[in-house]
């Protein structure tokens, strides 16, 4: 250990080599304003049927909600910047679109492995140091505190902005009882532009900087359990598992590079252009062993094949009539509606 250079400098050493693009730090109550907005959020009902996010609110509005001892975050990014135009396949009738996250191996898994050995690694660097690890699944503010972090800033799409990563960041977190010097926070460098915005099939965003879960496509598509809403379903066009149509306009894009991406994250051959007809022929052995590894696991059998039907329905393809015909009587009765819709729009 060179005593001479900081923990903090070696820290994010040891982030890079773990695969890390960014790392940084923020103070534990660095992010003051996001519990009003979060409140505010949930207030106007923008989490749809996300409760666990009203649930816990008293948890995720701050570090030390979750956890009382937390003096220090460390924000850690992980690149996923695809190679290829994520719109590429937009209108590609019989072919699904799955977003980019989730094209390659579930992010949960390797984020989390990186983590712990870093955490790790500070264990070992700071004798008698208690810490925590989270990405994704624990009631953590992560984009905030990214941004109070020097990650990055919450662009007008509500996702986290690099000027070095584009908006292709996973990010996860390491909450300590150390004090470790804080980074400058990032400012926020979108300006005028409102590209996101525009992008947006379904309108979700009612002003910018905000976000209505219930009228965003990979809520839709991944967190909606019931009938997606007709009035958005026309809107979702061929995308089968989230959408990343505001992401993929930011014009900070074009500063990523696909080289500094995890190649775990490099997309699989099935899910980068997945058939449609293949996607309505899934049975639940079939689907596990499809998404096997994948993100995607965890929506399921049947929503997954209803955002097929969608698909399908807004493919104006008569070589999925057939294959939209078979789940008329599905066992699962939002499969068996999508499918009505989807045939009167393909027959009529």
């Amino acid at each position: 250990m060179n005593a001479s250079i900081s923990l903090e400098t070696r820290l994010k050493a040891k982030a890079a080599e773990l695969g890390f693009a960014a790392c940084g730090i923020a103070r534990a109550d660095a992010a003051p304003q996001s519990a009003d907005r979060l409140h505010a959020w949930l207030a106007q009902g923008m989490h749809g049927d996300m409760i666990w996010m009203a649930e816990r609110a008293h948890h995720r509005e701050s570090p030390r909600g979750l956890w009382p001892e937390v003096r220090s975050v460390v924000s850690l990014g992980m690149s996923y910047a695809p190679a290829t135009d994520p719109l590429a396949l937009a209108g590609e009738g019989e072919i699904g679109r799955i977003s980019t996250y989730a094209q390659g191996a579930d992010y949960h898994d390797v984020v989390k492995r990186a983590l712990k050995a870093l955490a790790r690694w500070l264990v070992a660097e700071a004798a008698g140091v208690d810490l925590k690890v989270f990405v994704d699944t624990a009631p953590v503010m992560e984009k905030p505190l990214a941004e109070a972090a020097g990650l990055g800033w919450q662009g007008k799409h509500t996702n986290l902005v690099s000027r070095e990563h584009g908006s292709w960041l996973f990010l996860g977190a390491i909450y300590t009882t150390l004090d470790l010097s804080p980074d400058a926070a990032s400012g926020g460098a979108c300006g005028s532009c409102d590209a996101c915005q525009k992008a947006c099939p379904t309108d979700a965003f009612p002003a910018p900087y905000r976000l209505d879960a219930r009228r965003c496509i990979s809520y839709l598509t991944i967190e909606h359990a019931g009938p997606i809403p007709v009035e958005f379903r026309e809107g979702i066009g061929n995308r089968i598992y989230g959408c990343d149509d505001c992401l993929a306009v930011c014009p900070w894009n074009k500063f990523a590079e696909s080289a500094a991406a995890n190649r775990a994250f490099l997309p699989r051959a099935e899910l980068a252009a997945p058939s449609l007809a293949e996607m309505l022929a899934l049975d639940d052995a079939g689907f596990r062993a499809v998404f096997a590894g994948s993100p995607i696991k965890r929506i399921g059998r049947n929503r997954m094949v209803r955002n097929a039907l969608i698909a399908a329905g807004n493919s104006g393809s008569v070589a999925l009539v057939e294959p939209v015909r078979r789940l008329l009587g599905d066992s699962d009765a939002v499969v068996a509606e999508a499918a009505e819709w989807a045939l009167a729009r393909l027959e009529g």
